[in-house]
């Protein structure tokens, strides 16, 4: 069982590729090496692979990462199931994660962020949540994307800390992660991670 989170990048033609590109490499290349786990194609579309519990969390980082940028937001389509076919370029691999990816993706068109599994009921839950989530997600400012970025890569920190790595205090860090919806996210993520494999 895998996850294949498939995106492009909102936006990106009225942007210069030096200003997300980076970024973009720098969330990817967490989950592993290009070309075998990920995939920049087409200018502004990607692949990547995930184990299937990391996957929300992953679509998330991204979109927080890209969305420190003001005009810039992303697509992803999380795509579960098997990998029948292992090739050296992840675009060239194939399976029902992959195909599960590509077809949600396809029917991306109110939204930016959903899932496809073998499992409709779980994906009807979890679809709502996330139209529910985006609701908020679609409108962080830069600042709120940096701080749920921030929070998401040190899972372990408090707001304290997190106030002293921003020069910020606590209050701002508090409201920040209150208007970003972050307590939520991480909700929404946990019984994601729970229920996404039985």
């Amino acid at each position: 069982m895998t996850s294949i989170l498939t995106g492009d990048i909102i936006n990106s033609r009225a942007h210069d590729a030096k200003n997300w590109l980076p970024q973009l490499k720098t969330e990817l290349n967490l989950y592993g090496e290009s070309p075998k786990y990920w995939e920049i194609y087409r200018g502004d579309s990607f692949q990547l692979e995930v184990a299937p519990a990391e996957a929300l969390k992953a679509a998330i980082l991204i979109k927080a990462s890209l969305k420190q940028l003001k005009t810039i937001d992303v697509r992803i389509a999380i795509g579960i199931g098997e990998k029948t076919y292992n090739a050296n370029h992840i675009t060239e691999s194939n399976g029902s994660a992959f195909i599960n990816s590509g077809e949600c993706f396809e029917q991306l068109k109110k939204t930016n962020l959903a899932i496809k599994s073998s499992q409709t009921e779980f994906d009807t839950a979890m679809n709502i949540m996330l139209e529910l989530a985006l609701l908020t997600m679609n409108t962080w400012t830069p600042t709120s994307a940096a701080l749920v970025k921030l929070a998401l890569t040190h899972p372990d920190a408090n707001q304290k800390m997190l106030a002293k790595q921003t020069q910020s205090t606590q209050g701002n860090i508090s409201q920040g992660l209150k208007r970003a919806g972050y307590d939520e996210i991480l909700k929404m993520i946990a019984y994601y991670s729970k229920y996404v494999t039985l």
